[in-house]
């Protein structure tokens, strides 16, 4: 704790000080919650997209059998072109948004490659989609997560440090001003009487 000076104009400063702390830290705590529902949604939306792979891969397992015919399923089939995000704000915190992606399939000649290519296409798409929101999502939870602590750190330092510590200078302060204004008064009392017994 800093040396206070105790006077007057450090007293209002403290003062100052401590409405300044106070108006504060609701506005700290507020963002705090904010930020925990927000995490806590962004784990839902993670866990919901998990379990929606989880799904598609089931289904996929089914398929694993014909994605081994020769030369028709290759890695090069599909390929994204762009990753759609725009900026989003929480709390007061920047994070990506999911928009979608662009994608480009390889051409293939239809009439020589069976039905289910198209079909597994387009699965191949969505399984790619909830991978990439996953992504950006986890990116959200990870800024959230900073932001959190950051402000978690403050509303204890508020609470915990400032407050308590400017509360304590002004009492201290207030204390020293009351024992010289007690000491003025009494010393104005000897005075007083000194010259009312000189007068005599």
């Amino acid at each position: 704790m800093a040396k206070v000076r105790l006077t007057k104009n450090e007293l209002k400063k403290q003062k100052d000080s401590l409405k300044m702390y106070q108006r504060y830290l609701p506005t700290l705590m507020l963002k705090k919650q904010q930020l925990q529902g927000e995490i806590r949604l962004t784990e839902i939306r993670i866990k919901e997209l998990r379990a929606e792979k989880d799904n598609l891969d089931e289904m996929f397992k089914s398929w694993v059998s014909v994605f081994g015919e020769r030369g028709i399923f290759t890695p090069d089939i599909l390929k994204i072109l762009r990753i759609k995000t725009a900026q989003g704000n929480i709390a007061g915190v920047s994070i990506p948004l999911f928009e979608g992606a662009e994608f480009e399939a390889a051409p293939y000649d239809l009439a020589r490659t069976p039905l289910w290519l198209d079909i597994a296409v387009e699965k191949m798409k969505q399984v790619i989609l909830l991978d990439l929101e996953a992504q950006i999502v986890e990116e959200q939870r990870k800024r959230l997560d900073h932001e959190l602590r950051v402000t978690t750190q403050r509303v204890n330092l508020f609470e915990k440090i400032k407050i308590p510590e400017t509360r304590g200078s002004i009492k201290k302060i207030q204390v020293y001003l009351g024992d010289q204004q007690t000491s003025a008064v009494v010393r104005g009392k000897i005075a007083k009487s000194g010259l009312e017994k000189a007068a005599k």
